[in-house]
């Protein structure tokens, strides 16, 4: 497998990004991490969607930190400061999966409350369903866990043909349209950052199509073994998603109707933000989490 890795000079005093680099080794790839807050405090995991990284989460990191709080968040393979296997044909569900599986197991979080959206979601929750022990309670915002029963909306078809077709993929333009706010030319820049040119986007390229949207994926089964162990999970479950998000929007109640740990839980409608709300309103959210944490 050819892996490209972004030199880390493009990361170089990025706005709003203090954050050491931490990485570790999965199958061959370098999976990169930040890792902030007291080491024996409780875990938050925050997992970023497409094409963002870890970056997403600078607004909300140090909210989390503040409450004494150990504030983790990983770059998927392909992402941000991680490698990137260079065919877009290395990439699967099953392989994302499995790779941030050993990073969880290798960094060795337990008692983890998951926030995660967008592809995030795709992957964190199937980790909550196979390895329930490691989680205390998850937060879902503008996520999913698919099963290719229903088919997407246009929207989602138009990005799925553009991921996989356009000449250029412009990832700081693309964060934008998912946003309410204004992102500043030096933010947009940030999201850009993890690729120097169009050959380090095959993962950014592989993913919108790798959603599963059709009963024959072969990601439909394990997604719907996940849905099973999540309709048996008793633990606290959140749901906190925008008003402002076309793809997602009305699958909270999903969420809620059939996951027993959602019920009496203080679910949340984050006003003013679009698919990305981690930009548009990220300190609301993370003050939302550290409420529900506490309470």
């Amino acid at each position: 497998m050819k892996v490209l890795r972004t030199p880390d000079e493009r990361f170089a005093e990025l706005p709003g990004w203090p954050f050491a680099p931490r990485y570790v080794d999965v199958d061959g790839l370098r999976i990169h991490y930040v890792d902030e807050g007291p080491r024996e405090a409780p875990p938050v995991l925050m997992l970023h969607g497409e094409p963002s990284w870890s970056y997403l989460y600078r607004k909300i990191i140090p909210v989390f930190t503040a409450a004494g709080y150990r504030a983790v968040a990983p770059d998927l393979p392909g992402f941000g400061r991680s490698d990137k296997p260079a065919d877009r044909a290395e990439y699967s569900y099953a392989r994302l999966v499995g790779w941030m599986a050993g990073w969880l197991k290798a960094v060795d979080l337990r008692e983890v409350t998951l926030v995660c959206q967008d592809w995030g979601s795709l992957v964190g929750l199937r980790l909550v369903a196979e390895h329930p022990d490691r989680f205390a309670r998850v937060c879902v915002a503008n996520g999913a866990l698919p099963t290719g029963d229903n088919q997407p909306g246009a929207p989602f078809k138009l990005w799925q043909a553009f991921a996989r077709w356009t000449p250029v993929f412009p990832a700081g333009r693309i964060v934008q349209l998912g946003s309410l706010t204004r992102l500043p030319r030096e933010v947009r820049a940030a999201y850009d950052a993890p690729f120097p040119s169009e050959k380090y986007k095959a993962g950014a390229r592989a993913l919108p199509p790798l959603v599963p949207t059709r009963p024959t994926d072969p990601a439909r089964e394990d997604n719907r073994r996940a849905w099973a162990a999540l309709e048996r999970w008793n633990k606290p479950f959140l749901t906190a998603f925008s008003n402002g998000d076309p793809i997602t929007r009305g699958l909270d109640r999903g969420f809620q109707r059939r996951i027993p740990g959602a019920a009496g839980q203080p679910h949340t409608t984050i006003r003013g933000a679009g698919h990305f709300l981690q930009e548009d309103r990220g300190e609301e959210l993370a003050g939302v989490v550290v409420d529900w944490m506490r309470g």
